[in-house]
């Protein structure tokens, strides 16, 4: 069974930081791809980040330079390092699994993790 359990939301004012976990079955985190959308209330998924099998990574251009990504294999989990956050920031956040890294398509969602970015 495939599972991919979130973690690390909560409330940060603007300007500041908050690193989201994803942790993944082991059957599934050494052969695919990873990545993060975000849904804020009223609007679409949209695409934040995403990285490959190898650490090859891409980012959405409102994230560029303010959010990594990255994986650790031992631990079959990926991180979500956000920085100077925004208050467009805030939505939920999903972490997605796929085969297709170039195709940018996902087969497995997570349950997903509140941000809510506000003073």
């Amino acid at each position: 069974q495939v599972q991919l359990v979130e973690s690390g939301g909560g409330l940060v004012q603007p300007g500041g930081s908050l690193r989201l976990s994803c942790a993944a079955s082991k059957s599934i985190f050494s052969i695919y791809a990873m990545a993060w959308y975000r849904q804020a209330p009223g609007k679409q998924h949209e695409w934040v980040a995403a990285i490959s099998m190898r650490g090859r990574t891409k980012y959405a251009d409102s994230v560029k330079g303010r959010f990594t990504i990255s994986r650790d294999n031992a631990k079959n989990t990926v991180y979500l390092q956000m920085n100077r956050l925004k208050p467009e920031d805030t939505a939920v956040y999903y972490c997605n699994a796929g085969s297709d890294y170039d195709g940018m398509r996902w087969d497995y969602w997570g349950q997903g993790t509140q941000v809510t970015v506000s003073s």
